[in-house]
């Protein structure tokens, strides 16, 4: 059972596993020389009648072979593990990278808590595999070569009993082992769901206490819980019986050594120490392959995991970008247009964009609206680089977007979206976000412009106060104010805002639209507007519908048009208009 992939990232610990492998080498020869000083000592002891003080010498060898055994056998687990941890370490840190470099757009067709249970448990899955499985499958080769070149020279018929019953190990192993495949992708898919399943409740726990349907959950985890320890139990079975198998056969085989040297040492054909040297050889030579066999299950699930954690790092990223000459816009306004842009959806057959056409320049403040489902938020993604289109092009300066740094051109646009997103950490720390450097006396001016100051000296701690995952100790108002303070402290010449007051009350949107008023302030501003109320304002009015941009104008020119945007506002205001 072995795997490309893995085997393309054990080289880059091969060291370790060399150490590993050349350690547990030197632990068979060790087993070797310790039957052999065991045998002499029995066979001068008992059958030559020597004492103590004859025997001394071998006794202290006998002692330092064990000794030194168990030295070697603690190496190997030391070098093998370090070998594993190294190596879930890079694939964590690929799983994260790959899942930054894919952006949120691929996250957000994936459960989060699949994800969660592959960076944690998947990777995990993957120490025994490494630091087991992985030696043991070379040692199980190398040590019963190695024994059998010590029994052959002493006793053909014992080697040849060795050599003909070893294959029968491995063979029902692997037979036992595609039996329990099947099961064992059942068990991880099955701890996936659970996973998955259990933190959506945990995130929906307050929708589901409205509606009243927590107490139906129970009975659902309850019954993927159930799902999931019939599915263990069924490859645990699968593993006593691979277990029993195993130790069954190289018993027997060992019996069988037993037997031919016992007939062999009652008529003189063999001398006692050599037959108990080889008697004592039999089941060492049997050992490595057991231990196979009892890692083959743990190796198994590995397999399991890594299949999916290579699904996602094999996912294509965007094409990487080539920065081909300095930027006149590191040091110049930025003005961004879109021409004949269009944009679909890889799981989707209709385009969700088509031929879009607008500019958009430093200090103008334009707005996006249209019926749910127009392309608004899409714009925003394919300005934010978390796509990029797959029909015309997004220039800025003159310059294709696509050929600009992505880091470098975040750095350029600041996101307020409707709905922030507080991390577990203080008031400061999520304030920083905007800019990882800034002073604290840049942290509270910036929260000062977004009118956060007054209400964050209330709490305990003031800026040191921790706030919980999704902010749950801030009021909606609270947390939107903090994400339009990371925007004051970026200072970014691009500002994107996604209905940055939806569901705040009267009060609230107006505090936090005054202090977005003062962030738009000479920037390119782009708004996507799912409320009309807040696009009156807007120098330009984009109107999207069904992918398409099909008005364009202030606010009054588009109303005396009594098109698409005279409808949806009037619908808007009610029958009052």
């Amino acid at each position: 059972m072995m795997d490309k992939r893995l085997l393309r990232e054990a080289k880059k610990v091969r060291l370790y596993l060399a150490l590993t492998v050349g350690l547990g080498l030197a632990v068979g020869m060790v087993i070797v020389l310790q039957a052999a000083a065991l045998a002499r000592v029995i066979n001068q002891v008992f059958l030559l009648g020597r004492n103590l003080e004859d025997v001394w010498t071998l006794m202290m060898i006998l002692l330092g072979l064990i000794l030194l055994r168990a030295v070697l056998t603690w190496g190997g687990e030391v070098m093998s593990h370090r070998a594993a941890a190294q190596i879930k370490e890079a694939l964590r840190r690929q799983l994260l990278q790959h899942l930054y470099g894919l952006g949120p757009l691929h996250v957000k067709g994936e459960r989060t808590g699949e994800l969660v249970n592959l960076m944690v448990e998947g990777v995990e899955a993957l120490e025994d595999y490494f630091s087991r499985y992985l030696p043991q499958l070379a040692l199980a080769v190398i040590i019963p070569l190695m024994v059998l070149f010590f029994v052959f020279p002493i006793d053909l018929t014992s080697g040849l009993i060795l050599l003909f019953t070893a294959p029968l190990i491995p063979f029902f192993m692997i037979l036992i082992g595609k039996w329990a495949d099947h099961l064992t992708k059942q068990q991880w898919d099955s701890l996936s769901r659970m996973n998955a399943h259990f933190l959506d409740v945990l995130q929906g726990l307050a929708t589901l206490k409205v509606f009243g349907r927590s107490k139906d959950q129970v009975r659902v985890i309850a019954r993927i819980s159930n799902q999931f320890r019939k599915t263990t139990l069924g490859v645990l079975r699968v593993a006593f019986l691979s277990a029993l198998a195993l130790e069954l056969l190289a018993t027997i085989s060992t019996a069988l050594v037993a037997v031919a040297l016992g007939l062999r040492l009652v008529y003189g054909g063999i001398s006692f120490e050599y037959a108990f040297f080889l008697l004592l050889l039999a089941p060492e030579f049997y050992l490595p392959l057991r231990l196979l066999g009892s890692q083959f299950h743990a190796g198994m699930a590995g397999m399991t995991a890594a299949n999916r954690i290579f699904e996602v790092l094999e996912k294509p990223l965007p094409a990487p970008t080539e920065r081909q000459q300095p930027l006149a816009a590191e040091t110049s306004p930025l003005t961004i247009s879109f021409k004949g842009v269009g944009f679909t959806y890889t799981d989707a057959t209709n385009p969700v964009l088509q031929g879009v056409n607008f500019e958009l320049s430093p200090g103008e403040r334009v707005a996006l609206v249209g019926p749910s489902g127009a392309g608004k938020s899409t714009i925003a993604n394919l300005l934010l680089r978390f796509a990029a289109p797959v029909e015309g092009m997004i220039k800025v300066n003159g310059m294709p977007l696509q050929q600009m740094p992505a880091d470098w051109w975040r750095s350029k646009v600041s996101y307020v979206p409707q709905t922030p997103y507080l991390f577990y950490g203080t008031v400061a720390d999520n304030i920083l976000l905007g800019r990882p450097g800034a002073s604290m006396d840049e942290v509270r001016e910036a929260a000062e412009q977004a009118g956060a100051h007054e209400f964050i000296m209330k709490f305990p701690q003031g800026y040191h106060t921790p706030v919980g995952e999704f902010g749950v100790r801030l009021s909606g108002g609270q947390a939107q104010r903090l994400a339009v303070a990371r925007a004051f402290l970026k200072d970014a010449p691009v500002l994107v805002l996604d209905e940055a007051t939806a569901g705040l009350d009267p009060a609230s949107e107006e505090s936090i639209q005054e202090a977005l008023d003062r962030l738009m302030q000479g920037r390119a501003v782009l708004v996507i507007a799912h409320r009309l109320s807040t696009v009156y304002r807007a120098d330009r009015i984009l109107v999207l519908s069904e992918g398409r941009l099909v008005e364009q104008g202030r606010h009054q020119e588009l109303m005396n048009k009594k098109g698409l945007y005279y409808r949806l506002v009037t619908a808007y205001r009610g029958e009052a208009v």
